[in-house]
């Protein structure tokens, strides 16, 4: 018999991420309304802060999704309540402890982040001991089949490499990314024609500051 943690598990949409990242959250940041009614989810869902991106989910869209994350045992509805409750299975689907589950909610809810901002941003999730414990889950989350993370090539300006979580696909990497990777950003050609452009210029000021020196000479101007 194929366990939830042994199934392939498809890729998830940004909504379905959504709703497991704060299922994930507020069962630690509010314990005593865990498991979540559909309204405190959708509270969760659409909140303006410390969400990457913001989203307007309506009922419908998250009971749909909450319909196609039961199909995955993703999540469950708690029974012995008259309002139906839901909460989250990712850490046994996944097959993870709840340290990388904590991670994983965080860059669902947040998107990619350093070390340094997982550490500050899971610590009512979890408490790591410092910056090292957090690369420690990060890197088995980025090497263990299925990988789960993905550290991006680092920014322009920025001293740290940032992850990425890839429970939803392979992430849409910013424009820099590319550069990172070797690629330039105008093609050669293009990049050709300017430099000699550059250097037709650089000549011709050359031409005038001297035709401008000679001017000065001749009407005795220093």
């Amino acid at each position: 018999m194929v366990t939830p943690s042994e199934a392939p598990l498809r890729a998830l949409t940004p909504l379905e991420a959504r709703v497991l990242g704060v299922l994930v959250e507020k069962q630690h940041t509010v314990p005593d309304t865990y498991p979540l009614s559909l309204n405190a989810l959708q509270s969760g869902c659409n909140q303006k802060t410390a969400r990457v991106p913001v989203m307007e989910a309506s009922d419908a869209d998250l009971l749909g999704v909450i319909d196609s994350l039961k199909h995955l045992h993703l999540l469950f509805e708690a029974s012995g309540s008259r309002v139906a409750r839901y909460e989250h299975n990712l850490g046994r689907v996944l097959g993870v402890p709840s340290q990388s589950v904590a991670l994983l909610a965080v860059l669902m809810l947040r998107g990619p982040q350093t070390a340094a901002e997982l550490r500050l941003n899971c610590e009512r999730l979890h408490r790591f001991a410092d910056i090292s414990a957090v690369e420690g889950f990060l890197d088995e989350l980025a090497s263990k089949p299925p990988v789960k993370v993905v550290k991006l090539p680092r920014a322009p300006g920025e001293r740290e490499a940032r992850w990425a979580h890839l429970l939803c696909g392979e992430p849409v990497l910013p424009a820099y990314t590319a550069m990172a990777a070797g690629e330039s950003a105008v093609p050669a050609g293009e990049l050709a024609a300017l430099r000699s452009e550059v250097s037709r210029l650089g000549e011709e000021l050359a031409a005038l500051r001297a035709e401008l020196g000679a001017v000065k000479a001749e009407l005795g101007l220093s």
